[in-house]
Order: structure tokens, then sequence, then C-alpha cells
């Protein structure tokens, strides 16, 4: 976890945050679940992140999911714990309680809602940043916070030692060739439909949530990729797409579509906490489908 080109390993999942059907948080299932996400390619996991509902678990949740992962996948799996929110102080607090509980870095996201300008931005990086011994993957989704981390200001933030890497949904491709070409940052390409993309100009790798299901198919595209053979890659890439669309991009939030389909094929899931509502009939067996297709091949 110290390589600065890939300060958090290669393939992330963001994973999903298991619940009981009563809606209580799953340890039992997410240990199981990040054991397999491990043994089929991960060599990292996001944990309270967006596809782990972290707008609804409490910080004691959090901190409690950190712990029993951990002790699931042992001290050669990197954990990067989410812990933004529009309010800096408490992103502080979810950061040393996250250091504490065994995480190796920390996921923070733009601040949202409150709209702040760039200063504002970088200085709520920065204190973060200052204020635990995690290092840090800056999380730029511009579509969810309404708010961009401009390339100047990622440029600049690359300065501090502890800022090391940028979880990617910004939609700018040339915004994150300029960082990347300005800037040690390890990039992970956050949209599941740019891992090879971004894989393929210099990032370090992804954080995927339909890695949720199909860990190692997205594995593959990347080993491809380091094996020399990018026709491989690239057919492994978009042989997948289907898969990304219907989870990614079919008016359903990610991790609604991951706990349909990890439920349909027995794996732990559990319900979604309210305003989140439960994936359809229809679009359920529209996933498992897809995840049929891929896992004969």
């Amino acid at each position: 976890m110290t390589n600065r080109l890939r300060p958090f390993g290669r393939t992330l999942c963001a994973m999903i945050t298991p619940f009981t059907e009563a809606g209580a948080l799953d340890l039992e299932g997410a240990r199981r679940l990040a054991a397999r996400l491990v043994a089929e390619g991960c060599d990292g996991l996001v944990l309270n992140g967006t596809t782990g509902e972290s707008p609804t678990t409490t910080d004691t949740e959090k901190a409690e999911l950190i712990t029993a992962v951990r002790d699931a996948v042992g001290d050669g799996v990197a954990l990067v714990a989410g812990v933004g929110t529009s309010d800096t102080r408490h992103t502080v607090e979810l950061a040393l309680a996250a250091e504490k509980a065994g995480a190796d870095g920390a996921l923070v996201v733009t601040p949202y809602y409150s709209r702040p300008p760039q200063e504002a931005v970088e200085a709520h990086f920065r204190q973060v940043a200052d204020a635990s011994g995690l290092p840090v993957m800056l999380y730029d989704i511009p579509g969810r916070t309404g708010t961009r981390i401009e390339p100047e200001t990622m440029i600049r933030l690359a300065g501090h030692p502890r800022i090391v890497a940028v979880k990617d949904c910004s939609y700018d491709f040339l915004g994150t060739q300029k960082v990347l070409a300005r800037t040690d940052l390890a990039y992970y390409a956050g949209c599941d439909e740019h891992v090879l993309a971004l894989y393929a100009v210099g990032a370090a790798g992804c954080v995927s949530t339909v890695a949720n299901a199909v860990p190692g198919a997205v594995a593959a595209v990347l080993d491809a990729f380091d094996a020399g053979d990018t026709a491989r890659a690239t057919e492994l890439q978009l042989r997948i797409t289907p898969l990304i669309e219907a989870m990614m991009d079919a008016g359903l939030p990610g991790t609604v579509t991951a706990k349909a389909l990890l439920a349909g094929i027995g794996l732990p899931a559990g319900p979604v906490r309210a305003p989140l509502l439960p994936a359809g009939r229809e679009t359920a067996d529209g996933l498992l489908a897809l995840h049929g297709e891929l896992t004969a091949v």
C-alpha cells in the first residue's frame, strides 16, 4: 500500500454494504462477500462509498464494517473507506474513525449540496488530509455533488504528501489526462465503461461497481492489458459492456442493481435502505440473464 503508482492496488471493488432482511448491518455477509471479491480478482475494496449506501449508514456501522472486512481479508488487501460528507468537521471525524478501525486510505468526495468554490474545495481536502495518517483518494463526481474538482485544483492538491489518488467520475477525459500528465496522482476509473480507456492512458486501475457481481471479468480486462494483449483487453471490456449498461445506465443507482443481481446469484446483499427502492422483477431478471451470459463463456 506504499506504492505511489498504485497506492491502493489495481482492481478495486466499490463494495455494497449487505443488510439483513430486517435492514440491519449484516457483518457476516460482508465478510463473506469481501472474501469472495478478493478470491476472484480484487486486490482492494472501497467500503462506505456511494455503492455502500454511506448516506444511510451510521458512523458506528461504518466503523464496524471496516473492522469486519479487515478481519475477513487480512492485511494484504487495501481497504479504502469512504469518509466524505458535506461537512468538513464530520469528514475529519470519519477519517479518524476509519483509521482506527483499520482502513488503509480515505475516499473523500467533494462536499455536496453547498457547492463550494474551488478555494473552499481545496481547503476542505487539505484539512481532511492533514487530520489523519491515512493517504487520501479524492473523489471527483460532479454529477452527484454539483461541483467539480477542477484540473488546476487537482494539480495543486497533488503537492500534498497524503493526497495520492483520484477516483475519477468526472466524465472529462481531457481534464483527466492533463492531471495525469502533470502530477503523479494515481487515477482510478470510477465509471466501469472507462476502465480500459483510462488504464490505457496511465491510470492505476479502477474502482468498479460491476465488480461486485463479476470481479474476475473486470480484473481480466486489466490483466490482458498488462500482458500486452490490447486486442484481448478490448474484447473483454466490450464483453462486459452490456452488464455495465444494465447496472449503471438504466435509470437506477448502481447500489440497487448490484444488490438485485447479488441476491439473484445467492450472494450477501439484502435490501437497500430508503429512500432507495429495490429493483423490480423485470430488472432483476434482465441482470441475471446478462450475468449468466458472461459467466457461461
